[in-house]
């Protein structure tokens, strides 16, 4: 599946969960290099246990993060892109990821987003990186979560779900908020994901 058809519906669910409203110009054409899968548009069905605004408290962890900024119409390729980056950067240190990939948006407008791609590790190495790759603290405490499974592209549907779960509940949700990939997103199809979205609510 070409990544770029992924931006738009992208663009609408995160800008609808901040607040944001895409203008019919500004929302990419789809590619048609490749036929959809049936039903691409929509997410699978949650398993039992999934969380659908469930109350959770995340723990303090340190990331190594690439922090970056991306425009709708390469959204994907550019988080893969960090995500890659990440990668070699702790091959080359010896280190290894002690939990999965985040992309933390800290940002939206109906041009792009800021993110940070940050993986967690045990502890900060002993040689911080320089350049764009940086170690932090992912954001920790009481957030609500919510469970995606299925196309990358459908997560448009999960994020209006959400929109409407935060608004019959009477919630505002902060300028922040964390996409944790349960499935690996350098090694997993686009078209067939597990995403744990994390929520921070004012």
């Amino acid at each position: 599946m070409p990544f770029g058809r992924l931006a738009a519906p992208l663009m609408i669910g995160l800008a609808l969960l901040l607040g944001g409203a895409p203008t019919l110009a500004q929302t990419p054409t789809t590619p048609q290099t490749a036929p959809a899968p049936a039903d691409s548009d929509k997410p699978l069905p949650r398993q039992p246990g999934d969380a659908f605004g469930e109350e959770v408290t995340l723990p303090p962890r340190t990331v190594i993060y690439l922090q970056g900024h991306a425009n709708w119409d390469n959204a994907y390729d550019t988080l893969v892109d960090a995500y890659k980056s990440l990668t070699q950067y702790l091959d080359k240190q010896g280190i290894k990821p002690n939990g999965p990939a985040m992309t933390i948006y800290t940002e939206t407008d109906d041009t792009g987003f800021k993110f940070r791609a940050a993986l967690p590790v045990a502890e900060a190495p002993p040689n911080l990186p320089k350049g764009d790759i940086a170690v932090g603290q992912a954001p920790s405490g009481k957030v609500l979560k919510f469970v995606h499974r299925g196309p990358y592209d459908a997560m448009d549907a999960t994020y209006e779900s959400i929109t409407a779960y935060l608004d019959d509940k009477g919630l505002e949700a902060k300028d922040m908020f964390i996409e944790e990939y349960v499935t690996d997103i350098l090694k997993n199809p686009p078209d067939n994901l597990v995403v744990d979205i994390f929520v921070p609510v004012k």
